[in-house]
């Protein structure tokens, strides 16, 4: 009895040993978008007032784990019984994440007429802010649950193979990281002026060690979220390149004796400015069809 009860307790620390490296490999396979994701919510989350940001990120939070428990039973029924899904959606979802890439290199490149948004909440009622606030968290969750199904399938493709519990637990933990990390960070930066505020504002001496790191932090925070949208874009590339080399056989050689991040990025860059000169054609296609 005493013999089975520690053999369990060993097989149980061997799973939890395979889970634990594969969490951490489908986590760095994963990190490009858990960048995107990162730099979306912090832009989605900032622009409200100082007593409303936590609030409001707290119920992106929580609409972000209501995405995970309807994404997680779907993908792993695929994983089960229909496998070649996953692929497939795996694909798809690179094609989407080259062509968000593709499309955010040209917006930066070639810059371009935007609508303006309408930001100015001076002249507007409680109730018409509330309701902005609502449209705000309902569009932030929107944008979770396309970058949660990434997130997922991407990690989910790193445990093909594995036992449906290993795989299981691998991606559950991954989720986990996805939400608990990035909308933690995400709370950090929307706070960083406000905490810069309260260093300046800490004594009345001028010149101080607190006015400098204060102002430091106020200053800091649109530069951070710029280039978190940056290195989001870059690693959207890279993540996206990487599904294609590793899933399409035609790109199993191509560039073959290159390093791998710059073949990947490459192969990203290609995908992502077909899908774009695809969409822009398709949609040109479509208002003309309409006037």
């Amino acid at each position: 009895m005493g013999s089975g009860f520690f053999a369990l307790l060993d097989d149980i620390g061997a799973l939890m040993d395979d889970v634990a490296s594969m969490a951490k490999i489908s986590t760095r396979k994963t990190a490009g978008i858990l960048g995107d994701d990162l730099a979306v919510n912090a832009e989605k989350a900032s622009g409200f007032v100082a007593s409303r940001e936590i609030p409001v990120l707290w119920a992106i939070t929580k609409g972000s784990f209501i995405n995970k428990l309807i994404i997680l039973p779907v993908a792993f029924l695929l994983s089960a019984f229909f496998p070649v899904a996953v692929t497939v959606v795996l694909v798809l979802g690179g094609i989407y994440l080259a062509y968000e890439g593709a499309e955010k290199a040209y917006e930066y490149l070639v810059p371009h007429h935007h609508s303006p948004a309408i930001e100015d909440k001076g002249g507007m009622s409680p109730t018409e802010i509330v309701e902005l606030e609502k449209s705000k968290i309902k569009s932030a969750i929107v944008t979770d649950f396309i970058l949660s199904v990434e997130i997922v399938i991407i990690a989910l493709g790193t445990v093909m193979g594995l036992p449906l519990l290993n795989q299981i637990l691998v991606v559950s933990i991954v989720a986990l990281i996805a939400t608990v990390g990035v909308y933690g960070i995400v709370a950090l930066i929307v706070r960083m002026d406000d905490f810069g505020y309260s260093l300046i504002n800490f004594n009345d001496k001028d010149k101080s060690i607190s006015d400098f790191f204060g102002h430091l932090l106020v200053n800091a925070l649109p530069w951070v979220i710029k280039s978190l949208g940056v290195i989001g874009t870059i690693a959207l590339l890279l993540v996206a390149g990487g599904i294609f080399v590793h899933n399409l056989d035609f790109f199993h050689h191509f560039l073959e004796t290159w390093p791998s991040l710059l073949r990947e990025f490459i192969v990203g860059v290609i995908f992502g400015f077909v899908a774009l000169l695809i969409f822009n054609g398709i949609k040109m296609l479509v208002g003309m069809l309409k006037k």
